[in-house]
């Protein structure tokens, strides 16, 4: 199946996609601020520079988004045009994710991860109860 706009156009929709302050990353730091935590924002200093660091609790909270993670979720689609360069832009960034967390747990750090399906249009109070129990239950090393 072929693309339905340009590539000019897919392009510049493309490029519009943010890595940072994406609404679900906006959502749930809105939540985890308003019960008191307190964290860091993409900190430069420490490796891939993840989202939010909670230094007090020594952990780390990723927020991926389905599509460019690969979560395996129903907005995990591949696009049909250039199909190989998405398989390896893809692989890559499961590569890099996996090598980003070893790094932060070799340094010490817990390192949960929210995928972008678990927060949806509106945030889940069980979904924050887990973060929140990760967070502070420094014997918990996931988010589940």
């Amino acid at each position: 199946m072929t693309d339905v706009v340009s590539p000019e156009v897919r392009s510049r929709m493309m490029s519009g996609i943010r890595g940072k302050n994406t609404r679900p990353e906006l959502m749930l730091r809105q939540a985890l601020h308003a019960l008191g935590f307190r964290y860091r924002l993409h900190a430069p200093e420490l490796p891939g520079k993840p989202d939010l660091a909670f230094p007090k609790h020594q952990a780390i909270i990723q927020v991926h988004g389905c599509f460019w993670h690969r979560h395996g979720c129903d907005k995990t689609s591949i696009p049909s045009s250039n199909s190989e360069f998405w398989q390896k832009k893809f692989e890559r960034n499961i590569e890099r994710d996996r090598e980003v967390e070893l790094q932060l747990r070799e340094l010490g750090w817990r390192v949960g991860v929210v995928w972008e399906c678990e927060i949806g249009r509106r945030l889940d109070p069980l979904l924050i109860d887990k973060v929140s129990h990760f967070l502070v239950n420094h014997t918990v090393d996931h988010i589940r």
